[in-house]
């Protein structure tokens, strides 16, 4: 498959770059766009597969054009390529549900493998970028989970018995099966002796906050 992809950049060097080399592999680049304005007017006439974007553009960010994506249902998927390193722009892109992050100092290295993986319908996050924020990807189902229930498995990770968990959380031993059962269904958890337990301590680190 080649998608087609639209680009935007308002440094004029990174955009004609980027651009030619996307070109010079065969990619189907419908245009290119100067600013987030011209962006989203582009992606709204055309609906490219992709739309490769800025994250910090004049009149609209690469977020703000994401969440406008988002919010009005268009089925482009939006690739971020940006200097940006920080935790909470990170998050901001996996809640406007981003399909790709790049940085733009591996960008002519990493952009075919990023559309590679966006064709699959794959996610594709800069490996520089997840080993500066040194993050793992959640567990599966990781966000279905309530905070009562994250607690719970905190607990369970520290080797905590049912009834130790009801004293601390003042329920009783019951509830505290209960919640057990329903956190293994969510989690779509073998119903195992201790596979609970054993989910509990691989993903201890998710529970450390």
């Amino acid at each position: 498959m080649n998608p087609t992809i639209i680009i935007a950049d308002d440094h004029p060097l990174v955009l004609k770059g980027l651009h030619d080399f996307l070109i010079e592999k065969k990619y189907n680049v419908l245009a290119c766009a100067k600013n987030g304005k011209e962006a989203l007017t582009l992606i709204k006439a055309h609906t490219p597969d992709i739309a490769i974007l800025d994250i910090k553009m004049p009149f609209l960010s690469g977020l703000q054009i994401a969440e406008k994506c988002k919010n009005e249902k268009l089925p482009t998927k939006i690739v971020l390529i940006t200097f940006e390193k920080d935790e909470k722009t990170y998050y901001d892109a996996k809640t406007m549900d981003i399909y790709g992050y790049v940085l733009k100092e591996f960008a002519l290295e990493e952009i075919e493998n990023c559309i590679a993986a966006v064709i699959k319908d794959n996610s594709y996050f800069s490996p520089e970028l997840l080993k500066y924020l040194e993050l793992n990807e959640l567990p599966e189902n990781f966000d279905s989970l309530t905070n009562h229930e994250k607690g719970i498995i905190k607990l369970i990770s520290q080797n905590k018995t049912g009834v130790e968990i009801a004293e601390l959380l003042l329920i009783s031993p019951r509830t505290v099966e209960k919640h057990k059962s329903n956190i293994i269904k969510k989690l779509k958890l073998e119903r195992k002796q201790n596979s609970l337990l054993i989910w509990a301590k691989e993903n201890s680190a998710f529970f450390d906050t």
